[in-house]
């Protein structure tokens, strides 16, 4: 099974909007994009935990003050 294409993705969204109807498609929207967020910033927060970073005050890191 390969990726979705464009008429897959269409077909897709055909049938959320028969079943959820024009007024839920903002709330379904809205609800997606703030679990993408919420998993990207715990994904970024697992990787700097494993790699030990820590954030130094003032915005500053050793990587850009050693250049």
């Amino acid at each position: 099974m390969g990726p979705i294409g464009w008429p897959e993705l269409i077909i897709l969204l055909v049938v959320v909007l028969i079943v959820f109807g024009p007024g839920k498609l903002p709330d379904i929207g809205n609800a997606i994009g703030r679990g993408v967020k919420e998993f990207r910033k715990a994904s970024n927060d697992l990787e700097e935990s494993i790699r030990g970073d820590t954030k130094q005050p003032g915005g500053s890191n050793e990587r850009t003050e050693n250049k």
